[in-house]
């Protein structure tokens, strides 16, 4: 885990609700700026402390990378700055007991960096400053002001694995023992789609959830990730289920699973109140899985699910 600060002072409004950091990527006369450079190196996972009007106000996670994005509708904020920037997605829990640096000041001065500190030693922050790199002893000193652990604020927040996934990708895309096709149903196949939703379809016929039965409403959910997945494994149609939208994202996330005998898991770190406006409170069982599926859920219970 990387740990961040950023100023939020004109975008705190915006960016907090929104889930999310957003920066230009250069300067006037596309110069260079080191805190609009730190979005490419956000990574999933990273914690991230918003500060505003000289507190800390709210604590983030990053769910993604950073990449390319049109400015978002920040009013009349920003104003100057350049219409393509960084984004960064960030899940953020704003902080019932604010906490002010400036008094504590002294206990973070050990730790601040000799160049790209986000705070002078007086405790004022910079003002050029928008996402900067802090060590793990400033972040250790914050949290402890809060009176909350990095564990409060990742539990329950799902990652994504866009980075993972790009490169598996990218390397399909580069092998040579295989030809074309072989690799546009690999790559399809991510995306449920292709050979491998075909190949779903021939073991599960509607999702086991919801009772929908028609395959163009339905998703052809990887039980075992596509990323952590064999060549064959990404194809394999036992390696499936058709799930309901809403059913493939719980599912996905590892805030849903099942025993082989067709028990429902549910997460303890879901809200179950979403579970009746889903539709999904009353669903105990969906029915036995075959031999096949069996050792791919045993993947996702051991993995993926989050227990």
């Amino acid at each position: 885990m990387n740990y961040w600060w950023v100023n939020q002072n004109q975008t705190y409004r915006f960016e907090i609700p929104g889930g999310f950091l957003w920066s230009p990527k250069s300067i006037k006369n596309n110069r260079k700026n080191h805190f609009y450079d730190n979005m490419e190196q956000v990574r999933s996972g990273d914690l991230i402390f918003s500060f505003v009007d000289t507190k800390i106000k709210a604590v983030g996670v990053a769910t993604g990378i950073g990449r390319t994005a049109e400015k978002p509708d920040f009013g009349t904020a920003g104003e100057s700055w350049q219409k393509e920037g960084w984004l960064v997605p960030v899940e953020f829990a704003e902080l019932s007991a604010e906490v002010r640096p400036k008094d504590f000041i002294n206990e973070l001065i050990p730790h601040l960096a000799a160049k790209y500190a986000p705070l002078k030693t007086n405790g004022d922050g910079y003002q050029h400053v928008y996402l900067a790199n802090i060590s793990k002893g400033f972040a250790s000193v914050l949290l402890k002001k809060i009176g909350k652990t990095a564990s409060d604020f990742t539990k329950g927040v799902t990652e994504d694995d866009e980075e993972k996934i790009e490169q598996t990708q990218k390397a399909i895309e580069g092998r040579t023992d295989i030809g074309p096709t072989e690799k546009q149903q690999l790559v399809l196949s991510r995306r449920g789609q292709g050979v491998f939703k075909a190949n779903v379809r021939l073991n599960e016929t509607k999702c086991r959830l919801t009772r929908v039965t028609d395959p163009r409403l339905l998703i052809a959910s990887h039980i075992k990730p596509w990323v952590d997945s064999s060549d064959n494994e990404k194809l394999d149609g036992c390696n499936g289920l058709l799930l309901s939208p809403h059913a493939d994202r719980l599912f996905d996330r590892g805030l849903l699973s099942f025993e082989n005998d067709g028990t429902v898991l549910i997460s303890p770190i879901l809200d179950r109140a979403i579970l009746p406006q889903w539709g999904l409170d009353k669903i105990t069982t969906v029915g036995s899985f075959k031999p096949e599926q069996c050792g791919y859920l045993e993947y996702h219970r051991s993995e993926r699910f989050k227990k």
